[in-house]
């Protein structure tokens, strides 16, 4: 050989020695997330979650990829967007809501599953026991259902003269919508209050379920807690001033929009734990031995510019402020 031919030899070999040494590298694990919420109202959830993974050494597109997958609230999409993460053969599905939960647990028994789901996690068969999960999904249960009576109490107590409720519920979400229906039903009994359900699964059902409960003389609005209702925040709260309806919501993001009151968990937390918890799995925690948490973070807000405005909807019938 050729002493330029050997020098031209070794020097292709040298160049193909990085692309050989990144081929052997480890592939980076890759997380599926699964919300009902909207991409653009989300985008600080989703910065929580991030921030949960990174307490535990994990950033986005250093040493961990995300698969982002919000459904806005269409819970029939839910199959396929699973099926999806499935076939990417990702490391964890991080999932949030009931719904969500179970539709991942039910599509795989073998990938980890971290949750944030409102109800209780044994009754819908997530998890064994929430000291010991024995399965492949654990997470955070932060008791949506539980802090209903204390919602509808607040309500009461802001607007005692309102006795005709009407209560947004999505449809799609029936787990939610059903429970939601259930715990109003036993916390109203002592009130005197009437119940009347309104369902809504698109931004064209919530401008008619206004239009009824206006014409059928509803005097307060309870929104269900739903990803999707969290998305049109917006629109909720420009129907509920345009037609001054106290309505109370289940978490700050509403009342932060302009809305008038709201009792629940802090969202933001419960995305940062479902983080750390996603982030502990990728360590090698294993989730039939990771306890179930518990959220311990409520808030109670409400937004006095609104109350106070010259056609706020309790302008007339509010009485002042409870303090808590």
């Amino acid at each position: 050989m050729r002493r330029r031919e050997f020098i031209t030899l070794l020097g292709s070999a040298a160049a193909a020695w990085p692309l050989a040494a990144r081929a052997q590298q480890p592939a980076m694990p890759v997380i599926g997330i699964l919300s009902p919420n909207s991409p653009g109202p989300a985008a600080h959830l989703l910065d929580a979650f991030r921030r949960g993974l990174a307490e535990t050494g994990h950033v986005e597109s250093q040493n961990v990829a995300i698969e982002y997958r919000l459904f806005e609230g269409r819970f029939d999409q839910l199959p396929e967007l699973l099926a999806t993460l499935i076939r990417r053969q990702v490391s964890v599905i991080a999932t949030i809501g009931s719904a969500t939960a179970v539709a991942a647990k039910a599509a795989t028994q073998t990938i980890p599953i971290v949750f944030g789901v409102p109800e209780d996690p044994v009754r819908h068969g997530l998890v064994a026991s929430l000291a010991r999960p024995g399965g492949n999904a654990t997470g955070i249960n932060f008791f949506d259902r539980e802090v209903t009576a204390k919602r509808i109490g607040l309500l009461h107590e802001l607007v005692p003269a309102a006795t005709r409720i009407a209560v947004l519920v999505n449809p799609t979400n029936a787990a939610t919508m059903s429970s939601t229906m259930s715990e109003l039903e036993s916390a109203v009994s002592a009130l005197g209050l009437q119940l009347r359900p309104y369902e809504a699964s698109t931004s064209r059902d919530i401008d008619a379920a206004y239009a009824s409960l206006v014409r059928e003389r509803a005097e307060a609005l309870f929104v269900q807690p739903d990803g999707f209702f969290l998305g049109r925040r917006v629109q909720l709260i420009a129907l509920a001033a345009r037609h001054a309806l106290p309505a109370t919501y289940n978490v700050r993001e509403f009342v932060e929009a302009g809305g008038l009151m709201s009792y629940g968990t802090n969202v933001p937390d419960l995305y940062r734990q479902v983080g750390v918890y996603t982030g502990r799995i990728l360590k090698g925690a294993r989730p039939a031995d990771l306890p179930v948490a518990q959220t311990t973070k409520f808030e109670f807000a409400i937004n006095l510019q609104t109350a106070k405005l010259p056609a706020s909807p309790c302008r007339r019938r509010c009485s002042p402020a409870p303090t808590r």
